[in-house]
């Protein structure tokens, strides 16, 4: 992914030394005619084009801030409240995520969600355990955050 970035940055500078023009519109027209370049020679290259990963990774910030304003409103809409109405717990949450860098992202994702804190991760490394301020149903929470975190980390990883 590196380097398909880097030739296609290479490519842009190339285009505005030919033109001997440096300005932002003649770098994004030889980026974009990199990316042509790599988009029709994308069979020798060994790796998929980067655009895709590029994209879950946009797809990943986009899915924390949707998160962490939902949940913020919620913590907000509790706290405010006169009667706290929650029900704290702690839960198992399993997780097909593999690599160290991926069971990290996902522990620190969850923690910087308000609401929720990611306590410890199991020996095997199969296991998150988290902390919710509110868990009205254990199996809908657990499988909310598969859908939401686990599946576009996975999507940015492999």
């Amino acid at each position: 992914m590196a380097i398909q970035l880097l030739m296609n940055m290479l490519i842009a500078f190339v285009w505005m030394f030919f033109h001997n023009a440096w300005d932002f519109g003649t770098f994004v027209l030889g980026y974009l005619v990199g990316l042509g370049l790599l988009f029709t020679l994308r069979r020798f290259l060994p790796n998929e084009l980067y655009f895709r990963r590029a994209y879950a990774i946009v797809k990943l910030i986009l899915l924390f801030i949707k998160e962490l304003v939902l949940s913020s409103w919620f913590v907000i809409r509790e706290v405010l409240r006169p009667k706290l109405n929650i029900r704290p717990g702690i839960i198992a949450v399993p997780t097909r995520l593999k690599s160290d860098w991926e069971i990290t992202t996902f522990a620190c994702l969850i923690t910087l969600t308000p609401g929720t804190l990611a306590l410890e991760v199991s020996p095997e490394g199969d296991v998150l355990y988290i902390h919710s301020m509110d868990i009205p149903d254990t199996e809908e929470v657990v499988r909310q955050m598969k859908e939401t975190f686990e599946e576009a980390i996975m999507e940015v990883t492999r």
